[in-house]
């Protein structure tokens, strides 16, 4: 049996309108923007270069947190300012679900994209 090598492409994102949610991400993360096919949008952020993904999907249901539909993953996203970056991503079409909420080595305050995935700004203390 060989070893073949696997490495990550990208994080895929079903959504009723992949450049919106596209624009989203990049606009929030200061990310490089692909919106050349309406059905297909990408986002590179990062200096490993991430790729997310949006796809076009319809119909589309969206999760509903916590007790609805449920999410199937989501992303954490480490900030300085949490106050700050949650108020920046809400000017952009987020909406904030929960929070902030404490843990031990992190606060978060729960978002939802504007396609309705949850996503979590975290700040260490």
């Amino acid at each position: 049996m060989s070893s073949a090598a696997i490495s990550l492409r990208a994080i895929v994102f079903d959504c009723p309108d992949p450049p919106v949610l596209a624009t989203f991400y990049a606009e929030l993360l200061h990310a490089q923007l692909d919106v050349s096919d309406p059905t297909w949008c990408e986002v590179r952020a990062g200096e490993q270069s991430v790729t997310l993904a949006f796809q076009l999907a319809a119909p589309y249901d969206p999760p509903v947190w916590p007790n609805g539909t449920p999410q199937q993953m989501h992303l954490d996203l480490t900030v300085s300012d949490l106050g700050a970056a949650s108020l920046r991503a809400v000017g952009l079409g987020a909406t904030v679900l929960t929070g902030p909420v404490e843990e031990p080595g992190c606060t978060f305050i729960v978002h939802a994209d504007p396609a309705g995935h949850p996503f979590c700004l975290c700040q260490k203390p």
